[in-house]
């Protein structure tokens, strides 16, 4: 069974950020991700991470005004220049962190036409993932549905293998979020299947609702089984909001038959 992380920007959202950490050790987790490390001091994100014993597993480039609404920025034509500082200042915080693979979200596209976005998303994409490949750190790029993330500039998987070829980098992967393709297209298993040399991450939630596995109308326990069956060894965010408490939602990960599966 592939390793669990919990996202935490999305669950424990009862308690502060920095005692998240806590929160998910002690309901099991034993890894982590989370959207941004940007307003924390890499001290205390680490004293959190040792003191739990979590592994953090992922976290995103720098994209943007969040607050504002937007969504990345390697789409913009006229944010190079920051997108290029942003990538200096993920790799200081994932180097400090141990963190082995960075997600790029592109971006929303504004006014700006197709094939310039295309082309600006490649070439940012380029750049940064040569950049990570000398620290030894992965590039994720992430589709998103466009109901959630409207005008975001890549909504499918082909879209984003698309421009992985275009790159012609081989540090520079695709991260799978399973409630954004289920809104976008479906055909979960047989898309995941014919990529997953390329899918070096993985997130989750049930649709509708965005809520975690069991609430909505994914299959999760034969997606699971058909994901060890593949052999995919890396994590699965748990990246959902969770119905009510989360520890309350906690029931279909204490489902899984742990005596088959590896934590």
């Amino acid at each position: 069974m592939p390793k669990f992380a919990a996202n935490l920007t999305m669950l424990f959202n009862e308690v502060p950020f920095l005692e998240r950490f806590a929160a998910a050790a002690n309901v099991g987790f034993n890894a982590v991700e989370f959207l941004f490390p940007y307003p924390y001091k890499i001290a205390e994100l680490s004293d959190r991470l040792q003191q739990n014993r979590l592994k953090l597993v992922l976290h995103n480039l720098p994209a943007g005004d969040w607050d504002a609404g937007e969504r990345g920025i390697a789409s913009l034509p006229d944010r190079v220049s920051e997108f290029q500082d942003g990538v200096g200042r993920a790799i200081e915080y994932a180097k400090a962190l141990k963190v082995p693979q960075l997600n790029c979200l592109v971006g929303i596209r504004k006014g700006v036409d197709a094939d310039k976005t295309r082309s600006t998303i490649v070439d940012n994409l380029r750049f940064a993932a040569t950049a990570l490949k000398l620290e030894g750190i992965k590039l994720l790029v992430e589709p998103c549905d466009s109901y959630d993330i409207p005008g975001f500039a890549l909504n499918r998987p082909s879209e984003a293998l698309d421009v992985i070829r275009a790159t012609g980098s081989d540090n520079l992967f695709l991260q799978y979020d399973i409630y954004h393709m289920q809104r976008t297209e479906g055909e979960l298993a047989a898309t995941i299947k014919k990529n997953l040399p390329l899918i070096a991450h993985i997130q989750l939630a049930d649709n509708p609702g965005r809520n975690e596995p069991g609430t909505g109308e994914i299959n999760y326990p034969f997606l699971f089984e058909f994901l060890d069956s593949l052999g995919y060894g890396g994590y699965i965010g748990c990246e959902y909001k969770p119905h009510t408490a989360t520890a309350e939602g906690l029931g279909w990960l204490k489902s899984i038959d742990r005596s088959s599966y590896a934590k």
